[in-house]
């Protein structure tokens, strides 16, 4: 069977072999593409609402597959004791949902060996929860579809005893090296606060954009950021627009208008700083809305 392009993304990072359970199947045609592919030899089509479940049932059995794929009632992983799957599928549902159905199912989920998420919302603090939970996201994928982006990640449980260098998930971790660094010579070397910082901003974008995506230089993520980019200049310039209306008819500078000089920088908008950065959070709080709304 032929799936969507971020079905089969998400279906791409199943490891072979594995009895998985798809929480949340609707359909049912994950499972099904991953059994009649051979990739999986058994699995659980599971879902919360009884009506796509019947539906999935339906498909199962057009393609003979009732024998290899089982269909549970469940609300997340509620149906599922410990040890029946190594991998679990959350896809197409919102980030709060996943945490929430990981939080509850806790015991269930760490008897796991890999766990495909696709969160359709709030994946940055998917991916906090997944780091201060102790997963590792070992893999990462994005797709472009309909006009919507969809990142997802393969995450693995990570060892309580890990170190934290490999628990901080990519940043920079502290040692006696770096204090040996600090004083060594003002060209060449940096304080620790500089240091910290820069880890903050980097896992800041690990946690934003995914560590991976970034890494490999992705091309759908390069297409979102240019996408994100062109977004943000548009609130911008809506921005500008507003801030030259409030300051009673002053004019920005053209360095400001064309993003050369910051915002904050414009002459106008230096008269009221904590007003302008409280209409620059509502106003990009509500062009979000519209986005997705």
């Amino acid at each position: 069977m032929e799936l969507s392009k971020r079905l089969k993304a998400v279906a791409d990072l199943v490891s072979a072999g594995s009895v998985v359970c798809d929480a949340g199947c609707d359909h049912g045609y994950v499972p099904i593409y991953l059994v009649k592919s051979g990739i999986c030899r058994r699995a659980i089509a599971a879902d919360v609402r009884e009506g796509p479940l019947s539906c999935a049932r339906e498909n199962i059995k057009a393609f003979g597959l009732e024998q290899y794929i089982e269909t549970r009632l469940s609300d997340g992983v509620s149906a599922l004791k410990a040890g029946e799957a190594d991998a679990l599928i959350l896809a197409g549902m919102g980030g709060r949902l996943v945490i929430k159905i990981l939080t509850r199912g806790r015991t269930v989920v760490r008897s796991m060996k890999e766990l495909i998420l696709q969160p359709q919302s709030d994946i940055a603090l998917v991916r906090v929860f997944l780091r201060e939970e102790g997963y590792r996201v070992v893999q990462e994928d994005m797709v472009y579809e309909d006009g919507k982006y969809y990142p997802m990640m393969k995450v693995t449980v990570v060892s309580q005893c890990a170190g934290d260098e490999e628990a901080d998930n990519g940043t920079r971790s502290r040692s006696v090296a770096d204090t040996a660094e600090v004083g060594e010579g003002a060209e060449r070397t940096r304080s620790l606060d500089e240091a910290d910082e820069e880890d903050a901003l980097r896992l800041q974008a690990f946690d934003r954009y995914g560590r991976y995506l970034l890494e490999c230089r992705h091309p759908v993520l390069k297409q979102f950021l240019l996408w994100e980019q062109e977004r943000e200049n548009a609130i911008f310039r809506k921005l500008t627009d507003a801030a030259e209306t409030e300051a009673g008819g002053g004019r920005l500078t053209d360095a400001a208008k064309n993003g050369q000089e910051s915002l904050t920088d414009a002459p106008c908008m230096r008269k009221a700083p904590d007003r302008n950065a409280r209409r620059i959070a509502e106003l990009l709080a509500a062009e979000r809305v519209r986005e997705y709304a």
